[in-house]
């Protein structure tokens, strides 16, 4: 297939939006089948082509206990607007024309805000210098309803159960312990379940009716165009996640959502930009949403990330404790549809390095299917994690700092024990980095505890009280 240049791309994006000025939203519904319930959105380029995607599950997995119909469509719409990301993004059409509900300035301010960073990288990939508030604008047919007023629980909503999301990595094993080990009654979630995440939940001791699956159908439509050629790239999956756990949160009356993602998501994927892979990760949004859903859906809904107060060195370290998982997560992109580490892109690499401080290496070699140190080949993807490149992947992984420190010890550890270094750790040894990080203390993060979290006062004490064990 033939690859088009930067400069292509600017004018593809240019023409595209020039050819296709409005992207609408026409609708959503909710429709109850005979085996399962759908989820659906209508959405328009032009009138030339039509996208209908799907959500379903099995409504006999958990008992609809709250079911305010206004309320669920204001949840439904949401979850069509961030849905909606993936399928604009071929066109960037400067106009998007929202017909189901009109916003408010500050909610359209708000939206604005996620198209704009959450698609950083996407824009970033594909050339295009990052756009500001001219992106696009919102409009609507005339007469057209404001959403709902939002409603809330009732008083005596449950208190005890909380919704996790998870996929299948070390992660969301992490939250799933603590929380049950906490006395929580935990509801698993997972959006298009893989075997990553059935076995990491089969680990856990769920059976499979006692987790909810969501599953996602993309319209054909979209992935033609993909291999036509039209825009595509990396959208933020996991503002997608969150309006769909809020969504079941709300339908099955569970009030907290504890989401998996920690400190190191913050950083930025390029230095002195707003650009992140991980931005639908990061603080920055988990604050933006938890402030939406105040403003627009339900103000005792409790969404927040457990892991916030961690790095990604703590959370290796908590992870290293629980055996039952090491042979059944998985977190690599690439190999996910085998269910297998693929050992070659960056977020393999990532994981076996900052899981190597607190594993025999035997164990590792066993759990990847080779010793990631040996393989030469990964010299440049070592680079970009460890800054010695311009910039970071486009993966979820932890920050520059992590990495280093995690080396650096690593090395330290095989000098003692074997007094041979693999290839990677020897380049490495040779690099500046190992000077700057072989003597920082590995203890003072594995300890560490940040302040910067939307936790309260009883899921921050079971996360400080595992940090400090």
């Amino acid at each position: 297939m033939f690859k088009m240049s930067t400069l292509d791309k600017q004018n593809q994006y240019h023409a595209l939006r020039k050819q296709f000025p409005v992207f609408s939203y026409k609708g959503f519904h909710l429709k109850k089948l005979k085996k399962r319930t759908e989820l659906g959105f209508h959405f328009e380029a032009g009138s030339k082509y039509v996208f209908r995607p799907r959500w379903y599950f099995d409504p006999g997995q958990f008992e609809y206990l709250w079911q305010d119909t206004k309320q669920a469509d204001m949840l439904l719409f949401n979850l069509g607007m961030v849905e909606l990301i993936s399928y604009w993004k071929a066109f960037c059409s400067p106009r998007i024309r929202v017909e189901p509900y009109a916003m408010t300035e500050r909610q359209q301010a708000w939206w604005l805000k996620l198209y704009r960073y959450g698609l950083g990288e996407f824009f970033y990939t594909n050339g295009i210098p990052g756009p500001g508030r001219e992106m696009l604008a919102f409009e609507y047919p005339e007469n057209c309803p404001l959403m709902p007023e939002k409603s809330v629980f009732p008083a005596d909503q449950p208190d005890k159960k909380v919704l996790v999301p998870l996929g299948g990595g070390k992660d969301s094993a992490v939250s799933l312990e603590l929380l049950q080990s906490s006395g929580w009654e935990v509801i698993p979630f997972v959006v298009n379940p893989r075997a990553a995440s059935r076995d990491v939940l089969l680990a856990a001791g769920f059976r499979p009716h006692e987790w909810i699956a969501l599953i996602r159908h993309i319209d054909p439509l979209l992935l033609e165009l993909n291999k036509q050629g039209f825009l595509n790239g990396h959208t933020p999956f996991s503002a997608m996640l969150a309006f769909a756990a809020h969504f079941l949160a709300y339908q099955t009356g569970i009030r907290h959502i504890a989401l998996s993602n920690e400190s190191s998501a913050s950083e930025p994927t390029i230095p002195g930009t707003k650009i992140n892979h991980q931005y639908s990760k990061s603080l920055e949004f988990e604050q933006d949403f938890r402030w939406y859903i105040h403003e627009y859906s339900g103000h005792n809904i409790n969404y927040f990330s457990l892991l916030r107060p961690l790095n990604e060195l703590q959370i290796a370290f908590l992870f290293s404790r629980f055996k039952h998982y090491h042979h059944e997560f998985k977190s690599c992109n690439v190999g996910s549809k085998d269910d297998i580490w693929c050992t070659s892109c960056p977020k393999c690499l990532f994981t076996y390095v900052i899981l190597s401080p607190f594993f025999p290496p035997e164990t590792l070699i066993n759990m990847f299917g080779k010793d990631l140190y040996s393989d030469t080949a990964l010299k440049e993807t070592l680079d970009d994690l460890c800054g010695l490149s311009k910039s970071k992947p486009f993966e979820c992984v932890g920050t520059i700092e992590e990495v280093n420190l995690a080396l650096s010890h690593v090395i330290k550890a095989t000098i003692d024990r074997a007094g041979v270094l693999p290839p990677l750790l020897a380049y490495y040894k040779d690099s500046i980095l190992y000077e700057r990080y072989k003597d920082v203390p590995l203890e003072d993060y594995i300890r560490s505890f940040s302040k910067d979290h939307c936790l309260s006062e009883e899921f921050a004490t079971i996360v400080k009280n595992a940090a400090h064990a």
